[in-house]
């Protein structure tokens, strides 16, 4: 295991400038954000803050819609989801730490649409890595890091942030 040698803080303030900047440009002046737990939330909190979002950040747990849900069971640590604002017709935007497969996303995307028909979904990752097996990308992503066969990446927290390197088991 491994630490990254990055100051996470620094580029989680990248990703909000960038996102003000597309939120500009696209002329969206009210959107609502939703962090996916664990990380992501932790990605989102600062997001939220310096973005200055005035409804109150939402949260997801993904685990009931993961793709590979039969296959391993339930995570011990299922947190609720709780989205305090309607997203219908919003424009959300959807924080993670790591995004990799893709996977995570589309379960997040198919818990959000349970919820409503939000106008459009940004995607804000603090690291966008190799291995993708669904076209899905991000609109801001701070990081994009080639990982080593059998490596993944893997972000701390919630004080300090900090992103990891491992081998998989």
């Amino acid at each position: 295991m491994r630490t990254v040698d990055e100051d996470v803080e620094q580029h989680i303030h990248a990703m909000g400038e960038a996102l003000q900047a597309q939120l500009a440009e696209a002329d969206i002046s009210d959107p609502v954000m939703v962090g996916i737990h664990t990380g992501g939330v932790w990605v989102a909190e600062r997001l939220h803050q310096q973005l200055g979002i005035k409804e109150a950040l939402g949260t997801l747990d993904i685990s009931f819609y993961r793709d590979d849900f039969t296959r391993v069971g339930m995570n011990p640590q299922v947190k609720p989801s709780a989205l305090p604002f309607s997203i219908e017709n919003r424009h959300l935007i959807l924080v993670d730490d790591v995004l990799h497969t893709g996977r995570t996303i589309r379960a997040a995307m198919n818990e959000l649409f349970d919820y409503g028909r939000p106008a459009s979904i940004w995607l804000a990752v603090l690291v966008e890595r190799d291995g993708r097996e669904l076209p899905i990308a991000a609109d801001v992503a701070a990081l994009n890091i080639h990982l080593a066969r059998g490596e993944q990446i893997k972000l701390n927290g919630p004080e300090p942030l900090s992103l990891i390197i491992f081998e998989a088991k």
